[in-house]
């Protein structure tokens, strides 16, 4: 199978899986007893998705396949961003005996210090800033990377990041709900917020975590919904598929290390995450893009002659 055809069979894969993880998430919030709010917001995000996506495949079938690309993975990626916090508030509603302790015991044990690292970060207010910035970086992905991939032709990669972030996303759910913790400032009993610094990520989850444990979330809303997992760290998991989105174009590696490394240095900070979280999602993260190295090879059924009549044929990449 040439890179067309794979690029082609990747991306229906991945319609695929959203669908699938969709029905899920559906299926798991009702029985969780919460449903979602479909107000303004909501409903904004998904009309945007909806445009891109015809507006991708009315350029597909003038032959544009770069930017047709960059539209409809941009949509993915954030259909898949909506459904990934969702899917952590079902993971989260399990409610299992939370683990901070455990999970700090597991830092102290590697010989890591996350009272001694948030003394060093506070003694240095004029830096937080950055810090916030940094730790905000995880929104640029989502677009920049499909605009990278997909207008440098590696639409191969381009996909396969979409499903390494799905994969991603199932698996740091799956696994939060398993080992749940409500993070580090609260086992601390640490300040989440100064003049120049406010543990944003951590805010979201201190302010949701336990209503949905406890069966008192009702209904969610588009503005309420942020990721609300601490072990493992999808941030930190952001940051390696974003790492290895942009490793494919040579010119983007320099600012992508610098951006990519600034965000995992700020996540235990700003979401409130213990070391081991960082470790856990970088790993969780590096065995997605693994596992969709599978998905290169040549599927069953699916013969070159087949492709040349879809709309990314190899001619026209």
């Amino acid at each position: 199978m040439n890179e067309a055809s794979k690029a082609y069979s990747l991306y229906l894969v991945n319609w695929i899986a959203l669908t699938l993880l969709a029905v899920f998430v559906g299926t798991g919030l009702g029985i969780c007893g919460v449903s979602l709010a479909f107000d303004a917001e909501l409903w904004g995000a998904l009309s945007l998705a909806t445009v891109l996506v015809a507006a991708g495949h009315v350029l597909l079938s003038r032959k544009n396949t770069r930017l047709a690309s960059v539209l409809i993975s941009i949509a993915q990626l954030g259909l898949l961003s909506i459904l990934g916090a969702l899917l952590t508030y079902v993971a989260a509603s399990t409610a299992l005996p939370l683990r901070d302790a455990m999970l700090d015991n597991w830092d102290r044990a590697l010989g890591l210090n996350w009272p001694a690292y948030y003394r060093w970060s506070t003694a240095w207010p004029e830096l937080l800033p950055y810090g916030w910035l940094a730790y905000g970086g995880i929104v640029l992905p989502a677009i920049w990377v499909p605009v990278t991939l997909g207008l440098t032709n590696n639409l191969v990669r381009l996909h396969r990041y979409t499903m390494a972030t799905l994969l991603s996303l199932v698996a740091v759910s799956f696994i939060s709900a398993l080992v749940p913790a409500i993070g580090t400032y609260q086992l601390y009993d640490l300040p989440t917020e100064f003049a120049t610094y406010k543990a944003t990520g951590y805010l979201i989850q201190l302010a949701r975590l336990p209503m949905i444990r406890s069966g008192d979330l009702d209904v969610l809303h588009m503005t309420e919904i942020g990721g609300i997992v601490t072990f493992p760290s999808f941030h930190a998991g952001a940051a390696v598929l974003a790492l290895w989105g942009w490793w494919g174009v040579w010119w983007m590696r320099p600012p992508a290390l610098m951006m990519c490394l600034a965000m995992l240095v700020a996540t235990p900070l700003f979401g409130g995450h213990y070391f081991v979280d960082v470790f856990a999602g970088a790993f969780v993260s590096g065995l997605a893009i693994a596992a969709t190295s599978l998905m290169d090879r040549r599927r069953p059924g699916m013969h070159t002659k087949e492709a040349v009549s879809l709309p990314i044929a190899p001619a026209e990449v």
